[in-house]
């Protein structure tokens, strides 16, 4: 009886192991954007308060850290924003969109947030579009060039503004996406799509250069 009731716990425990194999992703799969295309998985340095209040439309033209335009970080990356060291930290979306407040786990207000992603394409891709939503300004670089940019006060809708005729090349292609709160919510959204507004298929996210 003792025989039978081992080998049955074996089995049994055989059968739970080979099932968890069977549902749980790798530890190396690749992130990929959701169903519409939208980013979920980015690195987060935040948040960096403005030189004043009320000031996003002016302050989204300057450079809240250096070389902002080609940043490259990487999860616990240090940077030094006057007397204060922020630190690059990975952060997954649990909609569309991003809530910089929510992701922080309090209210900040006349502050800036930079939100890095590393899109993977299998190969090129032209006639690419990029689309953005922002509450309130926002700002998005594609590898190293700016593409899109709002610079007033607003709440979050997906979509809002976008760059058309883009090109993704094969490979890595870094997106920087910097996003002002006056007041209030602080959110960000974004996606590729081709011309015809669809998401565009085989991409996969990065966490690191």
């Amino acid at each position: 009886m003792k025989a039978s009731f081992s080998r049955l716990l074996s089995h049994l425990t055989l059968a739970i192991v080979c099932t968890a194999a069977l549902v749980a992703p790798a530890a190396d799969a690749p992130l990929k954007p959701d169903e519409k295309g939208f980013i979920r998985d980015w690195l987060l340095l935040a948040p960096i308060p403005l030189a004043g209040e009320n000031t996003g439309g002016e302050e989204i033209d300057k450079a809240q850290v250096p070389n902002e335009a080609t940043l490259k970080p990487k999860a616990g990356d240090a940077v030094k924003v006057g007397t204060k060291e922020l630190k690059w930290r990975a952060v997954k979306a649990k909609d569309y969109f991003f809530d910089v407040n929510e992701l922080l786990g309090g209210m900040n207000e006349n502050v800036t947030a930079y939100a890095v992603a590393y899109v993977v394409a299998a190969k090129e891709v032209s006639a690419a579009q990029l689309l953005m939503g922002s509450n309130d300004q926002g700002k998005v670089y594609l590898n190293g060039k700016e593409v899109v940019k709002f610079t007033e006060t607003r709440t979050l809708d997906p979509d809002t503004d976008k760059a058309a005729n883009l090109t993704l090349k094969a490979g890595v292609n870094v997106v920087v996406f910097k996003v002002i709160n006056e007041n209030n919510n602080w959110q960000g959204c974004l996606r590729f799509t081709d011309a015809a507004g669809k998401p565009l298929v085989g991409l996969t996210v990065k966490l690191a250069p």
